[in-house]
């Protein structure tokens, strides 16, 4: 007699939660780049809640990491996970704009 094997469902398996992995680049203390921050950081409480990580780098401390970035505006925030890669410049202040740029499912 033949064995049956089961085929897993899709529905049957667990999802694997994705995780962001952030860079976010600014110029030291100025105004723009604490209001970037804010803004980013509320962004990814609301909508990444516990799967991220955010890098802050300050381009003025880090020079050789914003070199390695080509950073050449700030801020610029680098997604480098999930796959593609993106890059964002500004303040973050158009969160319609930030979701559609790092494509995150809002659902």
């Amino acid at each position: 007699m033949k064995a049956r094997r089961r085929k897993v469902k899709a529905k049957t398996r667990k999802r694997v939660a994705v995780r962001y992995i952030l860079r976010l680049y600014v110029t030291g203390q100025t105004p723009r780049s604490l209001q970037s921050i804010a803004n980013l950081r509320g962004l990814c409480e609301k909508y990444l809640k516990d799967q991220f990580d955010l890098e802050i780098i300050d381009i003025y401390q880090q020079p050789a990491l914003a070199a390695e970035g080509q950073i050449i505006a700030a801020p610029t925030l680098i997604k480098t996970m999930p796959l593609p890669l993106r890059r964002l410049v500004g303040d973050f202040s158009d969160q319609a704009r930030v979701v559609l740029g790092l494509d995150l499912k809002t659902t």
